[in-house]
């Protein structure tokens, strides 16, 4: 792929996605994701009641046989000439995998006792200073697997802006900068956030005075560079460690790439030979995998791949998979009975939508309907993104519809079923957006709202998970379908119209006009 001579922008949506090279070269083409295509239907101009669900055969279809993907955990190099494999013993401690005391201990009091199989197969090699590739379930503790060794060598050298760590969302950043603070409070390390939505000025000041650790997005971090001055970003040539979290979307092109903006941000670094570099991922596609067979200095060893439960085995065990058939014109109807439903009523939910328009007008017909519901989507302002996604946390709103940016690495406990109102077209999507659910061995479950286009999409995704949804059963006397007619047509009929009328009239979800900053220009 052709650098473009002008940098472009990256758009706001969370669809963005980049490609990037660990050692600074630009990959000269992408591997196409399997992703299909859909054209979902908005069409509201019916008035019949008159309920169909789509045809299908005996099932959704057959699926094709997928490959077993081996349940051992990888962690092998086999560009050396002997293999290594690693030590994955899930009974060692952290102190077995060369972890200095003091670091074993904050992670204890934060209840981080055990290595998960992907620290114990990366934080060895790290600490070894080799680069890394590390491929794990959402939820499995990459955040640690890399923070560790940079906590680590970091006190033995604490001076300067020591590691920048690269991830697609602000909030993803955000949880990455208070994990670090807190696992190196006992140290004070310095660290600062560099992502949209907050003064660009302050992060200035912040990125002059040489913090040691800097957590950004791509896009800000770029800007920075771009426009802040040398005296702003002249400690990030001396930066020793780099981090691409989430690196299959940092390496993705397409539409909303960030590949301008990661170039960029590493060609404003050292050499990779004078820097280590760790690339993690939920993932590992092509383009990353690629990378570690890309040329190197003589004086590096060669790049260490962990690879712990991906592809097939990336679905959680304790996840139960189904899919509810839908007519599309009343597809809000039967979210809200099956929100209402008694086997899902008090469960912490997220609603997954492709668009931020259906995410908006979701958060307002749930609320009319008098659901405890919040929304995290790129059309809201960086500091109601973090206020609702800490309200959802905290369980002061039991619903959370959200876009993709909530789908990546954010770690919200105890959320007990995922809704895809609307199918991803990618099926490694879907991987990211059910892995909120059934996290560290609790049972979760996820429903999929799939109508007559949506089929396609249904095969595409077993045939990446390995395994077919089962049709979702609420084990009642009455169904779905009778429930969406008897109890829900005329009601979220009207709700979703007063919803619309509120948005048009430019009403925040409380009811509230909402004023607009006007420009006003001083004589």
């Amino acid at each position: 792929m052709e650098r473009p001579q002008k940098r472009r922008r990256v758009s706001p949506e969370e669809s963005e996605a980049s490609g990037s090279d660990v050692e600074g070269a630009v990959s000269q083409s992408s591997a196409s994701k399997n992703s299909v295509s859909s054209s979902p239907s908005d069409n509201e101009n019916e008035t019949t009641h008159r309920l169909i669900v789509p045809a299908t055969a005996s099932r959704i279809k057959a699926k094709k046989s997928v490959t077993e993907t081996t349940k051992i955990p990888l962690a092998i190099d086999d560009t050396l000439p002997a293999s290594i494999q690693a030590s994955l013993d899930s009974k060692s401690t952290f102190t077995d995998l060369g972890v200095d005391q003091w670091l074993a201990t904050s992670l204890s009091h934060m209840a981080i006792k055990n290595p998960t199989r992907i620290q114990s197969g990366c934080i060895p090699e790290i600490i070894a200073g080799r680069d890394c590739i590390g491929g794990s379930r959402t939820g499995s503790g990459k955040t640690v697997a890399f923070a560790v060794p940079i906590l680590q060598q970091w006190a033995r050298d604490p001076s300067g802006i020591f590691a920048v760590i690269l991830t697609p969302t602000r909030e993803l950043a955000l949880q990455i900068y208070e994990q670090i603070v807190a696992i190196g409070s006992r140290l004070g390390i310095k660290a600062t956030l560099v992502t949209g939505g907050a003064d660009m000025r302050a992060q200035a000041l912040e990125l002059a005075r040489r913090p040691h650790l800097v957590v950004a997005t791509p896009g800000r971090l770029a800007h920075h560079i771009e426009t802040s001055g040398d005296d702003t970003v002249h400690g990030l040539r001396r930066v020793k460690f780099v981090v691409l979290d989430e690196a299959d979307r940092l390496l993705a092109a397409g539409k909303g790439s960030m590949l301008p903006d990661v170039e960029i941000c590493l060609g404003a670094l050292p050499p990779s030979a004078k820097r280590q570099t760790c690339l993690f991922t939920a993932t590992v596609t092509p383009e990353v995998r690629a990378l570690k067979d890309m040329p190197r200095s003589p004086s590096k060893p060669p790049v260490f791949v962990c690879e712990v439960d991906i592809d097939s085995m990336a679905i959680p065990k304790t996840l139960t998979q189904t899919y509810q058939l839908v007519n599309i014109v009343h597809k809000e109807k039967y979210l809200h009975v099956l929100l209402l439903t008694p086997e899902n009523e008090k469960k912490s939910t997220i609603i997954f939508c492709n668009r931020t328009s259906t995410a908006n007008l979701l958060e307002y017909m749930l609320r009319l309907l008098d659901h405890r519901v919040t929304a995290l989507h790129s059309g809201l302002q960086h500091e109601q993104r973090i206020s609702n996604l800490a309200r959802f946390r905290a369980r002061a709103a039991r619903i959370l519809v959200a876009t993709d940016v909530a789908a990546r690495g954010l770690d919200i406990p105890d959320v007990g079923l995922v809704i895809n109102y609307d199918l991803p077209r990618n099926p490694d999507d879907y991987i990211h957006r059910v892995g909120r659910t059934a996290r560290a061995g609790r049972k979760g479950t996820s429903i999929s709202l799939v109508g007559q286009r949506d089929v396609e999409l249904v095969q595409a995704i077993e045939a990446r998970v390995g395994k077919q949804m089962d049709q979702y059963d609420e084990g009642e006397s009455v169904n779905i379908e009778t429930r969406v007619v008897r109890d829900a047509l005329n009601v979220v009929g009207d709700k979703k119209r007063e919803a619309m009328l509120a948005i048009e009239e430019g009403k925040d979800v409380t009811g509230k006009r909402v004023r607009k900053m006007k420009s006003a220009k001083v004589a």
